[in-house]
């Protein structure tokens, strides 16, 4: 039995957050460092640590390891006080249950997120949503485990190695996003990759970055597994 580890985006290919994320980091931003906001977060695909490094640095602040776990912990505070308007406010995007639900209790399927979520926020979001269940985060990789996406691939691989006793090569990882950052996740680890058009990108985009495989949307769970292989 060929077994996988399928490794999902958060924001965009599974849920919608409405903007809370640029946000918080609007609001954290000058209460931790004492200074206003002169240059937006950037996001859109990045690990928060990345973006909690370009925020810093474009405010020419070092970004020192007791400031950045000081905007991680903030950010993971902010999100913990608005998970009701989450869950009020936000959407799982059109098909994402079914899609999760196509892998649940496959023995060969083991699902959880590669996200640039902090670990924390990534629970609140998920769970604000009901969506927990569908994954195994301690096979996961989050925003607060590296600098660069492409880094998250080797964390995962790591940590799946060492709980379930199964080294997937690369061929037998897939990640599932819609950013082109998710795309060079996929090409520097060697990942396969399922980009979805559901954010930003458009399909040309994905396919001009080096995606192969691209759905315009969250593909019916038939369609899906057969782009697992």
């Amino acid at each position: 039995m060929d077994e996988h580890l399928v490794l999902w985006d958060v924001d965009h290919t599974l849920i919608d957050s409405l903007g809370l994320g640029g946000a918080a980091y609007r609001q954290i931003f000058p209460e931790v460092t004492g200074q206003p906001v002169r240059e937006p977060a950037l996001m859109d695909g990045r690990t928060d640590l990345g973006t909690i490094d370009q925020m810093l640095r474009s405010h020419d602040i070092e970004p020192t390891g007791e400031l950045v776990a000081a905007m991680t912990a903030a950010l993971a505070g902010v999100f913990d006080e608005v998970r009701a308007e989450l869950a009020e406010k936000g959407r799982v995007l059109p098909g994402a249950r079914e899609a999760l639900a196509t892998f649940d209790g496959d023995p060969a399927v083991h699902q959880s997120v590669l996200t640039g979520n902090t670990a924390e926020v990534a629970r609140i979001k998920l769970g604000a949503f009901g969506l927990l269940g569908h994954f195994d985060l301690d096979i996961g990789a989050f925003g607060d485990d590296h600098l660069l996406r492409g880094g998250l691939v080797p964390v995962a691989r790591g940590r799946a190695a060492r709980k379930l006793g199964i080294d997937f090569a690369p061929e037998r990882i897939v990640l599932i996003g819609d950013t082109l950052n998710d795309v060079r996740a996929a090409h520097e680890s060697g990942a396969r990759l399922i980009a979805v058009a559901t954010g930003s990108y458009s399909a040309d985009e994905l396919r001009a970055a080096g995606a192969e495989v691209i759905f315009e949307t969250l593909p019916a769970p038939g369609e899906l597994r057969a782009a697992l292989g």
